[in-house]
């Protein structure tokens, strides 16, 4: 265990390093931070986290710089999480707020995400599987085609065309759309195949093509695997810490147009909490100079999507972690509310 004064000694080689982007030294330390011991007993304690692995001397210069070891004791023991100001919190909901549709939302989410942390955002779209059913909405096209519009308690609409084997009344298809919203409207996707098994059986027989068409459609729409959609902004951000990336930034873009791998540092939706996953952390060896911090967002306490940030290594921990926690809370606040 690090003595109390050894962690504050690298609370202060953290804090410099992100604010001037130059290796930190002891001189430097003691002249701006209030250590209450002299430059000899900070070079000592220097001595001590470089040995330990938390701090590192580069090659060009005298100072010292955090490790991922460094900024992994700084996130769990250090740093708090900072909170927005008022102002922030404000301009957040107004931003927001304007919204017209999920699409939107997300689309703003991202761009504000980028604007306040000045790193890449990444926002996923609700996941289809862990979304409750809102409403299922059936439309008359022609005596033989139906539109079925699947809308989500998150507010995401999926619409199919149905070309049934027969003619379908609007009458039978009223009484469908009844009953189906009667069964299903407010309860969890997972629920919906066991709650319409028998629905066909209510229908006279010469419906019940239409019917079972229909219904098929409707449970494909629910377990289709296409459903992990992501957005993406401020990429150009990451042109402004070029010198923070050991030879290029390349292998950091090609990461990023990967979709698998995005989904993979967000991590599981359904995990609520915040997750930081810095450097050598990140499984993809392209990513291994940067610093993902994600979390979940959702309506009702149940996280349905994560969202986060990538950059360097060297970031401001405290002020990204509580920009992302903050958006997150208004967007699940939009959910609820759409």
């Amino acid at each position: 265990m690090l003595s109390e004064r050894r962690l504050q000694v690298l609370r202060a080689i953290v804090q410099d390093y992100v604010g001037t982007e130059e290796p930190v030294g002891s001189k430097a330390l003691t002249e701006r931070h209030n250590l209450g011991v002299s430059p000899a007993t900070v070079r000592n304690d220097m001595a001590a986290l470089e040995d330990e692995g938390f701090i590192a001397q580069p090659h060009t210069s005298a100072g010292r710089i955090p490790t991922d070891k460094g900024y992994r004791l700084f996130v769990d023991k250090l740093a708090g999480v900072k909170p927005m100001t008022p102002p922030e919190r404000r301009a957040i909901q107004n931003f927001l707020d304007g919204a017209v549709d999920l699409d939107d939302v997300v689309a703003r989410t991202v761009r504000l995400l980028a604007q306040l942390t000045r790193q890449v955002a990444v926002v996923q779209y609700p996941s289809l599987t862990r979304s409750t059913v809102r409403h299922v909405e059936l439309l008359s096209l022609a005596p033989a085609r139906v539109m079925l519009v699947l809308i989500t308690d998150t507010g995401r609409v999926e619409q199919r065309m149905i070309d049934c084997p027969a003619p379908f009344g609007e009458t039978a298809l009223a009484d469908l759309r009844a009953r189906l919203n009667s069964r299903v409207a407010g309860r969890r996707f997972s629920d919906v195949p066991r709650l319409v098994e028998d629905l066909v059986e209510a229908f006279d027989i010469e419906d019940r093509g239409t019917v079972t068409t229909v219904l098929s459609t409707l449970l494909e729409t629910l377990v289709e695997e296409n459903e992990e959609r992501l957005m993406i902004g401020g990429t150009a951000n990451l042109t402004r810490f070029g010198h923070d990336f050991p030879l290029t930034i390349r292998p950091v873009l090609e990461a990023l147009e990967e979709q698998v791998v995005l989904l993979k540092l967000l991590g599981e939706a359904g995990d609520s909490g915040m997750t930081v996953r810095i450097g050598h952390e990140n499984a993809y060896e392209g990513l291994n100079s940067t610093s993902v911090v994600s979390v979940g967002y959702g309506s009702g306490g149940e996280a349905v999507a994560k969202l986060g940030v990538v950059g360097p290594t060297r970031m401001d921990y405290p002020g990204t972690m509580g920009a992302v926690r903050a958006v997150a809370r208004y967007v699940g606040q939009i959910l609820a509310e759409s």
